[in-house]
């Protein structure tokens, strides 16, 4: 299996495999998408007998800086069959209403407030008695804005905001991050004053479609590493319903942290600033009316 990773940083590509060797041991992998890697445990380790191997090995601090470089140059890395209740975790704290839907409905980075973006986050679905029923898209910044401005209703388009804006293939080509944001927000605000709650929900599930997400129902025990601003592949991710959102259906929680910055290395000291701004952005979302403090407004 080729990765785009070099081999100095710990890491060896085996083509045309599903085996990646890393940390000096050889894990089951495989990649259902290309800026996705699922790495199942240690080769030679049934799921059933699997361990924490995300602390374990890949975040020991010997190997934490190569497989940070790994999710950078992939996207998203999805550790799964892991048994861990680290304390650095905490709830997901958002929540979607029947109305207007939450900040966490539309695609975004994490943080998106700040002038310092984490440059992950990891979410994971904990071993618990009740399944996860609500999916997370993630897929690539840039597919997300295209796959946007692609399902983007005519009448929408044409709505003043909009209609001033070049969306044509070659302009969303040559946009850096700032402006794929800026027309992104854009898009986003008038999706949410134009379409009623379903309505987006529906539109979102064509960008789901257009982006080519990675959409796979949680698993107990999984955890999902997403680039989220960083020197590669920079993704982005929303919560997902894909039916209608009645309210009062019993659901898995996750649980969610910012590796680089809360998952610290001797030595190194947490910045409170930053975690106090970052988490300000994640209030509950009960009536969606937090929305416009994140990516919905100005980037």
């Amino acid at each position: 299996m080729s990765e785009p990773t070099p081999s100095s940083a710990g890491i060896t590509p085996e083509p045309a495999s599903s085996q990646l060797v890393f940390a000096n041991r050889r894990w089951r992998v495989r990649r259902p998408k290309p800026f996705v890697l699922v790495i199942e445990g240690e080769a030679g380790t049934e799921a059933a007998n699997s361990s924490d191997f995300l602390h374990d090995t890949l975040l020991l601090p010997e190997w934490r800086e190569a497989f940070y470089q790994l999710v950078d140059a992939t996207g998203l890395v999805v550790c799964l069959n892991l048994h861990t209740q680290h304390p650095t975790y905490r709830d997901v704290r958002g929540r979607s209403s029947k109305g207007r839907l939450s900040q966490g409905e539309y695609y975004h980075h994490d943080g998106c407030t700040g002038p310092v973006k984490p440059r992950f986050v990891e979410i994971r679905c904990p071993i618990q008695p009740q399944t996860r029923g609500v999916a997370t898209a993630v897929a690539p910044h840039r597919d997300v804005v295209q796959a946007m401005v692609q399902a983007l209703p005519a009448d929408l388009a044409a709505t003043p905001a909009l209609a001033a804006q070049d969306m044509s293939p070659g302009a969303l080509r040559q946009m850096d991050g700032a402006a794929l944001d800026q027309l992104q927000g854009l898009i986003t605000r008038t999706v949410r004053k134009k379409l009623n709650a379903e309505g987006a929900r529906a539109y979102f599930r064509q960008v789901d479609v257009a982006a080519n997400a990675y959409f796979e129902p949680w698993a107990l025990g999984e955890s999902r590493i997403i680039a989220n601003a960083n020197s590669g592949v920079t993704m982005q991710h929303r919560r997902a319903y894909q039916t209608l959102h009645a309210g009062g259906v019993a659901n898995g929680h996750l649980v969610k942290r910012w590796p680089n910055e809360e998952l610290l290395l001797p030595g190194q000291v947490v910045d409170p600033a930053l975690i106090a701004a970052l988490c300000s952005e994640e209030g509950d979302e009960v009536d969606g009316e937090r929305a416009e403090v994140c990516y919905l407004g100005a980037h």
